[in-house]
């Protein structure tokens, strides 16, 4: 059974950090391209990041970039974001999700995932 299950949300103040962690079982990431996706109360769900299983290509949203970082660690078939210089605006519900061989950039962009997880939240306040 596919299956993501998402970890390492919290509440964090302006300017903090913190460590998303994407867990895979049932499938291999060697295979999958694996995205970050997040969604705000009231607002669209965006792609945060994306990574690909072929070269390890990425890509990011342009709300993120320069302060977030996915990486995969494929011993563990884990995805990470780290997130970092948090603002409030980054507040939300972060899923990951994968799909075989994707393209980052439309796995980003046009959200072309066939397995979702459940999510993790996240709150920045102060």
């Amino acid at each position: 059974q596919v299956q993501l299950v998402e970890s390492g949300g919290g509440s964090v103040q302006p300017g903090g950090s913190l460590i998303l962690s994407c867990s895979a079982s049932g499938f291999s990431t060697n295979y999958h391209a694996i995205g970050w996706f997040r969604q705000a109360s009231g607002k669209r769900r965006e792609g945060v990041g994306c990574i690909a299983n072929t070269d390890g290509n990425t890509y990011y949203g342009d709300s993120v970039e320069g302060r977030f970082t996915i990486s995969r660690d494929r011993a563990k078939n884990t995805v990470y974001l780290q997130m970092n210089s948090l603002v409030l605006e980054d507040t939300g519900a972060y899923y990951c999700a994968a799909r075989r061989d994707a393209l980052v950039f439309r796995l980003c962009e046009y959200q072309e995932y066939d397995s979702l997880g459940q999510g993790t939240q996240v709150v920045v306040s102060s």
